[in-house]
């Protein structure tokens, strides 16, 4: 299992738990981020708190992973980037299709009150 798991108010929160997320795992990664989004969550937030390398492969199935979850009408947050993680996601543009948070903690909390706002 590359992901630990947790769900609040029908939130899940997922932890990668890998420090190199590159071609061996991005298989699995989308493989289990998928079989959470079937199991009816529509709003994961994923922390990269313990990632220190992400490879192009990776970042495929992690875009892949948000397209399906944009399908269910569901979204991928992702938080805890490492500086050169984010470095590297701001220089390809994924800060403009992904959301990002700081914490785990704040994205949740945009989270709720966005749904307390609708």
């Amino acid at each position: 299992m590359l992901l630990k798991t947790t769900a609040d108010s029908g939130i899940l929160v997922a932890e990668i738990q890998i420090s190199e997320a590159s071609l061996e795992s991005a298989d699995e990664f989308k493989l289990e981020l998928i079989s959470q989004l079937n199991k009816g969550y529509r709003e994961v937030i994923l922390s990269f708190k313990e990632v220190e390398y992400v490879d192009s492969s990776f970042l495929g199935a992690l875009v892949s992973s948000l397209k399906y979850a944009l399908t269910l009408k569901g979204d991928i947050i992702l938080t805890n980037l490492k500086k050169d993680i984010y470095d590297l996601l701001c220089l390809i543009r994924m800060d403009k299709v992904f959301k990002i948070y700081k914490t785990k903690e704040e994205a949740f909390g945009k989270l709720i009150a966005n749904a307390a706002k609708q």
